[in-house]
């Protein structure tokens, strides 16, 4: 009776740890080290905000084309930034300085400048100007097992999803490395994915480089639910095992 209650109660708290096959990432690292890298370009979408500035030979001659620059002294924070950006309407246009309304919906920043310059320079505004385009609100959301779940923002071009995840303090331990979910928009239809931070094969889905309003889910592991439900933690296992040892002996006695 003894023997069987205890390899019971063992069974449960072998059942409830985690294993390192859990907890490790990119665990076949060692047999694919090698991959090219292919870089995706950010559109732009409605509600974005982009800091476009114009530099000419005659410096005096672009100052009417940055007016939407114009900030406070000692302006250059992200915040005031993108209160003086750019804001992408609805339909998809920007307001710029002589030049009216330019649509930029479903472009990069690279092709934002060259829309720009072509502008300038066809229209007679200004000869062999230097653009500059920036998307300032890009913004991830990272909920679940992680230290700092929250929103955060970015400047970079592209970031990837460990790169996000830092940005969140990684992982806790009770992370399912396995199945992080991950939600995106793109023209009007949600898809999401599941990946495997415990394989490199993620690293080649279009989900490794992280999306401006991508979410980004990491739910509990096994061992974790199994905690929050009827076993409880560590502490609370080793006290039922103490006292179903006491009543095991007190009932053979």
């Amino acid at each position: 009776m003894k023997v069987r209650v205890l390899v019971i109660l063992m069974l449960i708290i072998v059942s409830s740890c985690a294993s390192r096959k859990d907890i490790l990432y990119l665990q076949d690292a060692g047999t694919n080290n090698t991959s090219d890298i292919t870089y995706q370009e950010v559109k732009i979408q409605p509600n974005d905000i982009l800091k476009i500035t114009v530099e000419s030979l005659i410096p005096e001659a672009a100052i009417a084309y940055n007016s939407g620059n114009q900030g406070q002294a000692g302006g250059n924070s992200v915040e005031l930034m993108q209160l003086n950006g750019y804001l992408v309407s609805n339909e998809g246009h920007i307001n710029y300085p002589i030049l009216g309304k330019i649509s930029v919906i479903n472009l990069t920043t690279q092709e934002i400048e060259n829309k720009i310059k072509s502008l300038l320079i066809d229209g007679g505004h200004l000869k062999n100007p230097r653009i500059n385009a920036r998307l300032l609100n890009a913004k991830i959301t990272i909920l679940g097992e992680v230290n700092s779940p929250g929103t955060y923002t970015f400047t970079e071009q592209n970031i990837t999803i460990l790169q996000a995840l830092g940005y969140a303090g990684d992982l806790t331990i009770n992370g399912k490395r396995d199945d992080i979910i991950i939600t995106r928009d793109v023209d009007g239809v949600r898809k999401i994915s599941h990946i495997d931070l415990t394989s490199t094969d993620f690293m080649n889905s279009e989900f490794y480089y992280i999306k401006p309003n991508d979410n980004i889910i990491v739910n509990q592991n096994d061992p974790r639910v199994k905690q929050s439900g009827y076993i409880g933690n560590v502490g609370t296992v080793l006290s039922v095992v103490s006292f179903a040892l006491t009543l095991t002996i007190l009932l053979t006695k």
